[in-house]
């Protein structure tokens, strides 16, 4: 983690929030706190892509699944997608 940087606007340090570990993070997402853009971490990957590579079906269902885990500004205001814009 101390070598991450956001993809999109180069800023470090990135906050890391594990919701299914064993032996490595399972599930969970890293945040950006500068711009809000949240990478989720699926199956021990860290999808860390830019906005214009990213799915949003995906990371619309990634939100969904783990709603109760993921902190509420990005739940409502994350970057690229987020479940208050699922209903634009």
């Amino acid at each position: 983690m101390d070598i991450l940087a956001c993809p999109m606007c180069k800023s470090w340090p990135l906050k890391l929030l594990v919701f299914e570990e064993k032996e490595e993070v399972d599930e969970g997402i890293i945040v950006c706190e500068k711009c809000n853009r949240f990478y989720p971490i699926m199956e021990q990957i860290p999808h860390m892509l830019p906005d214009e590579l990213r799915s949003r079906d995906e990371d619309l269902s990634f939100l969904k699944k783990w709603a109760k885990q993921v902190p509420k500004e990005v739940l409502q205001r994350g970057k690229p997608f987020n479940l208050a814009s699922e209903k634009v």
